[in-house]
This record gives structure tokens, C-alpha cells and sequence, in this order.
């Protein structure tokens, strides 16, 4: 049955526009009698919006190939395929991130080893390489809340120890390291468009990668029927282009709102970088009171300030401060919520939990020992979310109000930490 104005009436109907405005819509649209769309992004009449969207951000990310798929984790899920990660082999992740991250480790049939983060609450390069096994064959970095982890020095570590390197850009598309787009260093790059991202499509990802082989496996595996073959029927090509794979294709209704997404991108990480420096700028620190360090500050995408304070109970009071100030504010571990952005929420890895009753991948005989799994396993991790307090920051808020907020952040430091 094909699409008409019916459909794209309730797509509309999405932006709560008023009623006189949806009747004026319909009277236009009722004027012309077009083709169909084409709402699937393969055999179209011309290049169609996803197409489109992988060539745009490919270009943005000073990459080679994007591929579009319908989410985040498939994007890491595309890109560990790509690379042959599976039984046998483990990858490192860092205690902070969404628990995603390491999902797609047990779904690929390896074994997650947690990493502690440091005071950029991204990955610790020193802990990476004390948990390295001659299993270990990738690490998956994380760039959190906006913010660039220390690449160089993690690229030195997979480099000495031949570690492939994927990277999970999902809450920092945009932002950079000395000059370089953050999921451009990696072999894969991996990237969220959901509601919730800097750049969103409802639902949405990308891979990118300068290698062509590495391109092709994760279009295999995102598209299990090969549709995206100039001969979809053909034999393989090349040795590994053909395998058992998933279907995580993108539609072109997700092509087009990312495509617009992706024009909007500079002006909006401009705003938010102006708006964060204008606040911690103007911050006076006191005894017990660090900011966030920003690896690469020019590279902050500038979503969010965070803060460390003396103690968790220290953080928790200076919250709570804030929020009386106006100024919403909260702690980011909260032990009576089980976030699952904090390993140590994460009983699907601590306790080996298995799709199948088998235990796989945990119990698979071509593992070797297993991480030691544990709550306090990483109590750096531990210390730094305890101690941390958040702050969103908005592209809307005007230099004044910024300043403002400032004043008010320095205001309750005082009251709190004296």
C-alpha cells in the first residue's frame, strides 16, 4: 500500500502545530497529486536522503565511508563485526558510559573488561594497560557527556599494543581532539542519532571509517539481504564480504531529519561552547571544589559542566544548594537508582548473565579467565561519579544569564564548601 499525504499529515501532526495551521498544510498539499515516496533506502528513483546523510557526515567527520544504521548500539555492534571481534577475544570499556557499550561486547560473543575512567570521566589510558591480556584484541572509548577522552595517549597504548580502537561517539558528535574529529582516530567510529543526542533522528547511528574493507563487512552486517551490492544476488567478491549478519538499515524518513540535523550541528555546538566558557570562565574555585578536565578544551562540545566536590556527601549538598538557586543541578550516582550509565549497575555483565543457557559467551571454551567482576572493582570510577555534580547547559541562554548562573554557582560554593 503506498504512502500518500495521509501519512506525511501525521508525521506533521508530530510538531503539534495548531489546527488552522495542519488544515492550511492539507488544503496545499491536497493541490498536487505527486509520486509516492520512497521510503526505503536501497533501489531508489535517485539518491535518497540516507545516502545523502553518510555522504554529508563522512565529509563533517574528515572520514572516508559512513554508513547509516538505525541506532547507536548498532553502530558498535556493526563496527565489532566489521572487525571480526567474537569468541575468544576481549575488549576493553570504560566504568562510565551507557551500558550499551559493553552490551555489544556479549552480543558480539566476547568478553567486556571494564576499565576505570579518570578526571575527564573518559577512559583511563594507565588503567587500559594494566588490563590488558594477550586476549585483548580491542577497546571501545567512550567520549562522555560531550567531551573528547585522551586520545593521544589511548592511541599510544593500541598502538604499542596492537589494540584496534572504536569509538563511541554517541554524546559527542562534533566535538574534537587537537583538531581532529572525535571518531576519526579509531579504526570505527560509531555514532547515535537518537531523541536524545546532540544530533537526533528519532532513532538513528552512524559507522565511519577510512577502510573500505572495514566499510563493506559493517554494510554486510547491517544489511543481512546485501542490498547495498551493485549485484544484490552475486557471489562474494572478496574474501569476508558475505556472512550471517542483521538487518539495522536506516529509513529515509530518518535520513531526512538527520540530514537536517547535520547542517544544523556548527551553529548549535558554537552556542554551547560559548555558553559553557562563559560560565566556568567565571567560576572561583575553592579548596574541595575541581572541574571536569577537559582534554582538548576547544574541542568541548559544551553540553554539559561538571563538577567534583570534596566528598559525596560535600557534592550531594552543594545539589542541593544549587537547585535552591535555580540552578538544576545533580549528583550523578545515585545509589538508590540503578543507572545503568555506572558499571556497577551493570548484573547483566557482573553477574555473566547469557541470552542462552549455555552461558555463552562466558562459559565458551575458547575464553580464558574470566575479569574478576565486582562492584568496587574500579573505585577510582567509583570516587569520581560519587563526587560529581551536573550541570546541562542550553544553546538558548544569553551571555547575561550565563554570567548570572555563574555567579550563583560561586554563590553556593561559598555557603557550602566556605
Amino acid at each position: 500500500m503506498q504512502a500518500d499525504s495521509r501519512e506525511l499529515m501525521e508525521i506533521i501532526d508530530l510538531w503539534n502545530y495548531s489546527d488552522t495551521a495542519k488544515a492550511k498544510i492539507q488544503e496545499i498539499l491536497a493541490s498536487e497529486t505527486p509520486a509516492p515516496p520512497h521510503l526505503f533506502r536501497y533501489y531508489g528513483p535517485k539518491p535518497g536522503k540516507v545516502r545523502q546523510a553518510e555522504a554529508l557526515w563522512a565529509e563533517m567527520m574528515g572520514r572516508k565511508y559512513a554508513l547509516a544504521v538505525n541506532s547507536g548500539t548498532s553502530a558498535l555492534m556493526a563496527a565489532l563485526a566489521a572487525l571480526g571481534v567474537g569468541p575468544g577475544m576481549e575488549v576493553l570499556v570504560p566504568g562510565y558510559t551507557f551500558f550499551a557499550s559493553a552490551s555489544v561486547v556479549v552480543a558480539s560473543r566476547a568478553i567486556p573488561v571494564i576499565c576505570e575512567v579518570n578526571d575527564s570521566l573518559n577512559i583511563d589510558p594507565q588503567d587500559m594497560l594494566k588490563k590488558i591480556t594477550p586476549r585483548t584484541k580491542a577497546v571501545i572509548v567512550v567520549h562522555m557527556r560531550g567531551l573528547g577522552a585522551d586520545m593521544a595517549e589511548i592511541m599510544a597504548v593500541a598502538q604499542e599494543r596492537n589494540l584496534w580502537v572504536i569509538e563511541d561517539t554517541a554524546q559527542a558528535a562534533g566535538g574534537t581532539y587537537q583538531g581532529t574529529h572525535l571518531g576519526s582516530f579509531g579504526e570505527c567510529g560509531c555514532y547515535s542519532f537518537d531523541a536524545y543526542k546532540i544530533t537526533q533522528s528519532a532513532e538513528g547511528g552512524f559507522v565511519t571509517t577510512d577502510d573500505e574493507f572495514l566499510n563493506n563487512r559493517a554494510q554486510s552486517w547491517h544489511d543481512t539481504a546485501a542490498c547495498w551490492r551493485p549485484d544484490r544476488y552475486a557471489e562474494e567478491r572478496f574474501a569476508g564480504e558475505l556472512f550471517c549478519g542483521e538487518n539495522y538499515r536506516m529509513s529515509e524518513l530518518q535520513g531526512a531529519m538527520a540530514l537536517v540535523q547535520m547542517r544544523k550541528l556548527p551553529a548549535y555546538l558554537a552556542a554551547m561552547r560559548r555558553n559553557k566558557q562563559l560560565i566556568r570562565e567565571r567560576i572561583e574555585l575553592r579548596p574541595g571544589l575541581t572541574l571536569r578536565r577537559q582534554p582538548d578544551p576547544a574541542g568541548d562540545t559544551g553540553i554539559a559542566l561538571i563538577m567534583f566536590g570534596p566528598s559525596p556527601e560535600g557534592a550531594q549538598a552543594l545539589a542541593a544548594k544549587l537547585n535552591e538557586k535555580g540552578i538544576g543541578a545533580g549528583g550523578m550516582w545515585d545509589q538508590t537508582v540503578r543507572d545503568w550509565h555506572i558499571y556497577t549497575n551493570w548484573e547483566h555483565v557482573l553477574e555473566q548473565k547469557s541470552v542462552s543457557a549455555d552461558g555463552c559467551p562466558w562459559t565458551c571454551p575458547l575464553q580464558g579467565p574470566l575479569p574478576q567482576y565486582s562492584q568496587d572493582m574500579c573505585p577510582q570510577t567509583v570516587d569520581y561519579m560519587a563526587r560529581s555534580i551536573h550541570l546541562g547547559v542550553a544553546e538558548t541562554w544569553t551571555e547575561a544569564e550565563c554570567l548570572s548562573m555563574a555567579d550563583r554557582i560561586n554563590e553556593a560554593v561559598v555557603e557550602v564548601l566556605g
